[in-house]
């Protein structure tokens, strides 16, 4: 038997900063950037990539919805918020709040920001509050970039999510724009092939003994519908 590899625990957030942490309101300035911005990034995925997608006739027409990915590079936002039908809402890691640009940027289109690594329970009901409004809502339940190109362990964030909701689910996963391949193509002026795949949406089962052992089967449901949409070098912990 071939032992796993080791690899680095999650990252916490070392910084507290639970006021910044709230819903963003859809005000009228915040749905023009939004729709300028998911323009923007369409534009910028075309010119940089070559950005391949099935499964888009999954999308819903309206939410509330809960999208989960798997999240490999820095390519992931821009190839995937180029094939949604509509500017999403988000959560994001709180420590790009204080980079200089684009900081600026994200807080202008409005994310809920997270502390990583922490019970962060202003985020979790600033998301459900979302949920609740009938938003679409990204995350990626690893956590963080893979530091192994394959799917990590799930956190339970989005099944907490979709069970407390009773929010869909629908499972968008990404395949190609590892940093190597696309900032390697990028320099030879080339485009990286990227694949973006849509499952269908579902809903988790319920579960008997209890809400933690619900999260539990919900996150490995949530991350074997992530795996059944990839390639096999991509399922890393769910082949």
């Amino acid at each position: 038997m071939q032992d796993k590899p080791f690899l680095p625990s999650k990252p916490v957030s070392e910084g507290w900063r639970p006021e910044l942490v709230r819903l963003p309101q859809m005000t009228f300035a915040r749905r023009a950037f939004r729709a300028f911005s998911h323009g923007l990034i369409k534009l910028i995925a075309k010119i940089c990539l070559n950005v391949t997608a099935e499964g888009l006739e999954n999308f819903p027409q309206k939410g509330p919805l809960l999208i989960v990915i798997n999240h490999i590079g820095d390519a992931d936002v821009p190839a995937i918020i180029s094939t949604l039908p509509f500017p999403p809402d988000a959560l994001g890691k709180i420590e790009l709040y204080d980079l200089p640009l684009l900081g600026k940027l994200i807080g202008w289109y409005g994310v809920i920001w997270l502390h990583r690594g922490r019970a962060d329970i202003r985020a979790l009901r600033a998301a459900l509050d979302g949920l609740t409004e009938g938003r679409v809502l990204v995350i990626a339940p690893e956590g963080r970039y893979s530091v192994t190109g394959a799917l990590e362990e799930g956190n339970g964030g989005a099944a907490f999510l979709a069970y407390k909701s009773g929010a869909p689910i629908l499972p968008m996963a990404i395949s190609g724009s590892e940093n190597e391949n696309v900032y390697g193509n990028m320099k030879r002026l080339r485009r990286a092939r990227v694949h973006v795949k849509v499952g269908k949406m579902f809903k988790l089962e319920e579960q008997a003994g209890g809400r933690q052992e619900a999260v539990v089967q919900g996150t490995r449901q949530i991350m074997a519908a992530l795996a059944n949409l990839l390639p096999e070098k991509y399922r890393g912990e769910y082949s």
